[in-house]
């Protein structure tokens, strides 16, 4: 079982792609796992046949132990491929049967996994998809029309479990093709809505990664004894400022420049001003942590929430943190998120202005110490202080929640903390370059 992060030990079997006395290829697809972090699908590191499964479906895979037993026949490069064999008119029998035995060696290896019949249109489906499909009665037909976020278009099971959750309901006729036939039990984390018999009542059953998040907040609470400290913030010169810079933004560099990046940089200054903000605690010890890795909570079209981090944050000028955030939020959204992604981070934030939310008080994502929740932008009337006197003004206006564990983070940390990072956006220079 390969590495998958320095925080994840281990990892549960979801699905073998691949049975004993089939052949694979080096990083073909070999099974897939899920972790407390995310779902991914392994590659094997060699070519040759699988011989033997030894950690089952459903069982737990550790870390750096066997998962299976392969008879390698090497690493695919082109350096460790033989020179096929030729023939002339003076080729013996015995050379002449090699060369066919080479060459049809040499096709079925050229189509690997990516071998199809006519009718999946040049797409290469897992078992598992086609698992969910012969459960929920999907065709052939149907199936190929589904559009796939994973690699190269691939239909991923959460592209196939999305298409069933908004399938329209079909009457079933003569015409309507077969289902698509697999060999393996559809998996047990698939959405099962069941009717009660009221007829007032749907009951649907948790999948694997809301069960994860339900257990992991509840822990939480249990664990952090959480206070919350709230600052309202006024954003009006860094709004304008970047009202006024960001159509030069995507021409230089191609990004788009959201206000995220700007509300981390200015978390990772402020982490920088109170490092004990940065810490874990573990039993009667505080472990403060001299790498920045900030996580941003990210919505799933699912509805589910996963916190990517981006890795030394504070090595990052504003165009790689803008970069780097567009493409996590991107790879989170198409499930295309690695395990190395979702590790080691060591504080987070949450921009829930988003979803049009005032001020929210957000709960620690352990075993950090706080989290941070941006509230939406809004324009109030607010007095300013001016040379001349006092005078009401219409400003552009944020809520900044605060949520941190009491156990070492008083008032006072907690309360500067999130004042220093206001401090950090009011106090925005209306004149910065880019870069």
């Amino acid at each position: 079982m390969p590495a998958m992060g320095e925080s994840i030990h281990e990892a549960t079997v979801l699905t073998w792609l691949k049975k004993p006395g089939d052949h694979v290829e080096i990083d073909e697809p070999l099974l897939e796992v899920a972790t407390d972090k995310v779902d991914t699908e392994i590659p094997s590191t060699h070519t040759g046949i699988l011989k033997e499964i030894l950690i089952q479906e459903g069982q737990v895979a550790v870390i750096g132990k066997p998962i299976c037993r392969m008879e390698s026949t090497g690493v695919a490069t082109p350096e460790a491929k033989p020179e096929p064999p030729t023939l002339d008119e003076n080729s013996s029998p015995e050379e002449v049967a090699s060369f066919l035995e080479s060459s049809v060696h040499s096709a079925a290896a050229s189509l690997g996994p990516r071998f199809e019949t006519p009718a999946t249109q040049g797409r290469y489906y897992s078992p598992l998809v086609l698992t969910i499909c012969e459960k929920e009665g999907i065709s052939m037909e149907e199936l190929n029309a589904i559009p796939g976020t994973g690699a190269d278009g691939r239909v991923t099971k959460n592209d196939i479990l999305d298409y069933v959750a908004n399938r329209p309901a079909q009457k079933p006729t003569p015409e309507t093709p077969q289902p698509v036939a697999a060999p393996t039990p559809a998996p047990a984390n698939a959405p099962k809505p069941v009717s009660v018999s009221s007829g007032t009542v749907e009951i649907v059953e948790m999948d694997r990664m809301r069960k994860i998040i339900a257990e992991r907040m509840v822990d939480s609470k249990r664990i952090a004894p959480h206070v919350s400290s709230f600052v309202e913030t006024d954003m009006t010169t860094l709004s304008r400022w970047r009202d006024r810079m960001k159509g030069q933004f995507q021409k230089e560099y191609g990004e788009n420049l959201t206000y995220t990046p700007l509300l981390i940089e200015a978390v990772v200054k402020a982490i920088k001003d109170f490092p004990m903000i940065n810490s874990s605690v573990e039993g009667d010890k505080i472990l403060v942590k001299k790498a920045v890795n900030v996580g941003m909570a990210v919505a799933l079209p699912n509805g589910n929430l996963i916190v990517p981090v981006i890795h030394n944050a504070d090595q990052y000028n504003l165009v790689g943190l803008t970069k780097k955030i567009n493409d996590l939020t991107k790879r989170a959204r198409e499930n295309k998120l690695k395990a190395e992604d979702l590790v080691d981070g060591t504080y987070t934030v949450s921009n829930i202005g988003s979803f049009g939310n005032i001020m929210g008080t957000p709960i620690i994502l352990q075993p950090q110490v706080a989290i941070m929740a941006f509230g939406v932008i809004q324009k109030k009337p607010a007095v300013i202080e001016t040379p001349e006197g006092d005078v009401i003004a219409i400003r552009q206006k944020m809520f900044i929640s605060h949520s941190y564990d009491h156990r070492i983070v008083d008032g006072s940390l907690g309360g500067q903390f999130v004042k220093r990072v206001s401090d950090y956006l009011e106090n925005f220079d209306p004149n910065r370059k880019l870069i």
